[in-house]
């Protein structure tokens, strides 16, 4: 397993940089991969974003899709990218913690 480490704190990760034990995460976890993916601070967009995919994360077992992050955020895809420059599946699930979506190349 590989790892990763931010600001001193070492996670274990897969080969793409998703948390191999989602259950660690915590706000501060998601900062510092956010600081790590180039997003100096997390706004209420991001967390929005990040809350509706834990969510459904716990609830299903896996992701929601990009149209219903937008549909229950109000936030465009566009906006996503903005906010997450490594888009929503590489990077605001990275953020959030999860393991790599399915489909995410």
């Amino acid at each position: 397993m590989a790892t990763l480490e931010i600001e001193g704190k070492i996670f274990e990760v897969d080969g793409d940089g998703f948390l191999s034990d989602p259950t660690i995460w915590n706000k501060e976890v998601a900062q510092l991969i956010a600081k790590h993916d180039g997003i100096q601070e997390m706004s209420e967009k991001h967390w929005a974003i990040v809350n509706i995919i834990r969510k459904n994360f716990e609830e299903k077992g896996m992701a929601p899709m990009v149209r219903v992050i937008c549909q229950q955020t109000g936030v465009k895809l566009r906006e996503i990218y903005e906010l997450f420059p490594l888009g929503p599946a590489r990077g605001a699930c990275r953020v959030a913690g999860l393991p790599k979506p399915d489909g995410c190349v």
